[in-house]
């Protein structure tokens, strides 16, 4: 388990298939993690239980998914994961969703993308991470920005949502900069 102030990480479990079938389910939940993509949802309990036979049997040496959980409650409010990690380069590419709607705008997001990231360039030792949302999804780039990654290109009208046109915004963050504010705030 990886603990913070706000949420803590832990692994997947069997049981978690539950909250990931009721955010990805819902239509607020999909617009903002996936901007409305029909991959990510709406899904059958069916989907989802296959999804989850594949994830529970993810190596951590490439890719896993965490459960976010509240710090103060013990509850399930969202989800963490990296992917395509390559030992080699040294990258991962990171994802975060807080599907409970009432923990969205206070930090928990944040909080679990940094512990995320500091398990990865800590016990992973990777040299960069990297990200990606969508610039209609303002609140996520605040987010982004905010833990240090830098916006390091678009991929123009790339998305399609509300029946809009939206970029998709590449961020990325490399481990001296992590580093450095990680120093800064005096975390190790």
């Amino acid at each position: 388990m990886i603990e913070g102030r706000l949420t803590r990480l832990r692994a997947l479990r069997s049981e978690d298939a539950a909250h990931h079938l009721r955010w990805r389910n819902d239509p607020e939940v999909v617009r903002w993690a996936a901007a409305g993509d029909p991959c990510f949802g709406p899904v059958t309990a069916e989907a989802v239980a296959l999804a989850f036979d594949t994830m529970l049997r993810l190596s951590p040496r490439e890719s896993a998914v965490f459960t976010v959980e509240d710090a103060a409650e013990g509850g399930a409010i969202g989800m963490a994961d990296y992917r395509d990690l390559d030992p080699y380069a040294g990258v991962a590419t990171l994802g975060v969703t807080i599907g409970e709607k009432e923990f969205w705008g206070r930090g928990h997001g944040s909080e679990a993308l940094r512990l995320l990231m500091d398990h990865l360039f800590g016990a992973y030792g990777l040299h960069r991470l990297e990200l990606d949302t969508w610039s209609g999804n303002e609140r996520a780039v605040r987010c982004f920005l905010g833990l240090g990654f830098r916006e390091e290109g678009r991929r123009r009208a790339a998305v399609l949502t509300d029946g809009r046109r939206h970029d998709r915004v590449l961020f990325g963050i490399l481990r001296e900069e992590w580093a450095g504010l990680a120093a800064a705030t005096g975390r190790p």
